[in-house]
């Protein structure tokens, strides 16, 4: 039976900023449109959360029943090291989701939105059949356009539309910036499984685009951010603060093209999405005080 601190480590506490982070650039966002809700915020936080501990959890039973972990680097998995039982593992995922619709549907309820259920239920369907499923769509190269839809767009823009019933040219922005970091950190990661996931045969987009490709893609998505501060700049000359983040991203960025492998890239996930948080953080502030 695994310990507390396992299931700890089992649900990947390191990729919480995925989720973090894009409700607070949307919180920021929805401050600048005069439209801030705390409570409305706190769902929506919550919300991501319990999809990003859900998916995480899915993904350790659902790699695990098909060993694709039977010799994995990185994080502990659960079913994959016979830490817990698949069993356990699923219960503890679906458990999750539940969470994650329960709230969302109190969120959907008391906007009126309620076409914003079809959301909730894509993105429970997008973190399932990730790795779950006969044709899970992240054995095919799909998982960053996922990462990118679910914790970019969906994310932020959910998180402006439920509190000021609209988006903005701001808003679009945010979403495309948190997106492309959290698609980096997914290609951290899966460019450190190329190997075994090769063999396993988890085609990762990684694994697609092969080792060189996928270290100059990294380096891509982390510029991305970037630009965007930079053309939030012209608008609100104070969002420009969040270029302070190069200074978070010179270390990953470095270890990624230096041709790191294995252990060493796991800091890379860590310094990712710290920087991506920081981002968030510095953003979202800078234009709650613009507005």
């Amino acid at each position: 039976m695994a310990t507390v601190a396992e299931w700890i480590e089992g649900a990947r506490p390191r990729t919480l900023p995925n989720a973090v982070a894009p409700v607070l650039a949307g919180v920021g966002v929805a401050a600048q449109l005069d439209a801030l809700s705390w409570w409305r915020s706190l769902l929506a936080l919550l919300v991501a959360l319990a999809l990003i501990v859900g998916v995480n959890f899915a993904n350790d039973y659902s790699d695990g029943v098909k060993g694709t972990d039977s010799d994995r680097v990185g994080p502990l998995r659960l079913v994959g090291s016979g830490a817990a039982s698949a069993k356990a593992v699923l219960a503890a995922a679906l458990t999750s989701f539940a969470v994650a619709g329960v709230l969302g549907l109190v969120l959907v309820a008391v906007t009126g939105q309620w076409w914003l259920l079809l959301v909730g239920a894509a993105c429970i369907a997008g973190a399932w059949f990730y790795t779950g499923g006969s044709r899970p769509y992240g054995y095919a190269g799909f998982g960053e356009v996922a990462v990118f839809v679910f914790f970019g767009l969906a994310a932020v823009l959910g998180t402006v539309y439920v509190q000021a019933e609209r988006v903005s040219w701001e808003a679009l922005g945010c979403a495309v910036a948190v997106g492309c970091l959290s698609m980096a950190v997914l290609v951290a990661n899966n460019l450190r499984d190329i190997p075994t996931d090769r063999v396993a045969g988890k085609i990762t987009l990684a694994v697609r685009l092969g080792d060189s490709g996928t270290r100059r893609f990294y380096a891509v998505l982390v510029v991305v951010p970037l630009l965007v501060t930079i053309a939030l700049g012209v608008a609100h000359p104070v969002a420009l603060v969040g270029l302070a983040t190069v200074a978070l991203l010179i270390a990953p960025v470095r270890t990624v093209l230096s041709g790191s492998t294995g252990l060493q890239l796991i800091p890379v996930l860590r310094d990712t999405g710290f920087a991506m948080l920081a981002w968030a953080i510095l953003t979202g502030a800078a234009l709650a005080f613009a507005g």
